[in-house]
């Protein structure tokens, strides 16, 4: 998969890490930036990053600042953008499930570099159930559409 990946100089870290563990395993990152820990303006990452994965240039994103909240909010404004904030192993598994999240956001403040790590890991390897929540995945495309403008 191509994963776009994007952080503010508060989650800019534990981004350069995750990248890592995306190419560990085998997929394609295209980093939005930013590259270096200066101040800057989560949304002008988190936005970008959800855009590739609307664009369907990525499959998925990875976005991530101080708390994650932020990014979270930026990116969910994206036309077609599931996007999760997710500190926890559960919710990284059960976003993918019932979701079907397409950009995840985490916090590098709020959690360390190894549980982000295994979030990314189960995250990426967790596929969309379906069912049921293919139905409820509709009334958010439906919204979304019944608003544009």
């Amino acid at each position: 998969m191509k994963i776009a990946m994007g952080s503010d100089h508060a989650g800019y870290a534990l981004k350069e890490e995750i990248v890592k563990v995306v190419k560990e395993l085998g997929h394609e990152v295209i980093d939005v930036g930013c590259d270096c820990a200066d101040s800057v303006d989560y949304a002008d990452y988190g936005i970008p990053a959800a855009e590739k994965v609307a664009s369907g240039e990525a499959d998925r994103g990875i976005i991530i600042c101080g708390t994650g909240i932020g990014m979270s909010i930026s990116a969910n404004k994206v036309k077609g953008v599931r996007c999760a904030l997710v500190h926890d192993l559960f919710s990284a598994k059960a976003t993918r499930e019932h979701n079907d999240s397409n950009v995840l956001a985490m916090g590098e403040r709020i959690v360390g570099p190894g549980v982000a790590q295994e979030i990314a890991k189960i995250w990426l390897s967790t596929e969309f159930e379906g069912g049921r929540h293919e139905r409820r995945i509709g009334k958010i495309s439906e919204y979304e559409t019944k608003n544009e403008g």
